[in-house]
């Protein structure tokens, strides 16, 4: 008995360890990284208050193989749309703009073209040009489907709904 809780332990703490997670960076990192070896750029637009953006931690940034494509094809930022410090992007600085209780960050309503709605995803190609914003939560299956199109450069040539028709999930 003593012999299968150590077995059964032992198995637990390697999946565990086995788990890939997205390595997220700040919009600045990305942007240097992204310099030195072009990749696309992936940013979570989200706010500490937005119950949808913890969902899509959990259940989708979590999910393994999206962490895996992820990692492999994009720079993955994460930005919290109404942090206050300051940020240079491209050669402009973006500030906090205090709005009643919260305000907003200028990063965050450049990205999302004033639509300041959470979560919301937004893709930048090798040269970091906008590519999309998308808005909303999105499950495993669907954010597969959304960053594999994007990630894959289908995008420049196929419309979403045609490639949604031949796409094969690997979740």
């Amino acid at each position: 008995m003593k012999n299968l809780f150590l077995l059964f332990a032992l198995v637990a703490s390697t999946f565990t360890f086995a788990q890939e997670s997205i390595n997220w960076m700040s919009i600045e990192e990305a942007e240097a990284a992204a310099k030195e070896n072009p990749k696309k750029i992936v940013i979570d637009v989200y706010t500490d208050w937005c119950g949808w953006c913890k969902k899509m931690d959990k259940d989708t940034f979590k999910n393994e193989k999206i962490a895996e494509y992820v990692n492999e094809n994009f720079y993955a930022v994460k930005f919290n749309a109404e942090q206050k410090d300051s940020i240079v992007f491209q050669g402009h600085t973006f500030k906090f703009v205090a709005q009643g209780k919260r305000g907003y960050h200028e990063l965050a309503a450049a990205l999302l073209n004033g639509k300041m709605s959470y979560p919301h995803m937004v893709y930048l190609d090798e040269e970091l040009k906008m590519i999309q914003p998308i808005p909303g939560y999105m499950a495993p299956a669907q954010f597969e489907e959304v960053i594999k199109f994007i990630g894959s450069d289908s995008y420049k040539k196929t419309p979403f709904d045609d490639y949604k028709k031949t796409f094969v999930s690997e979740l």
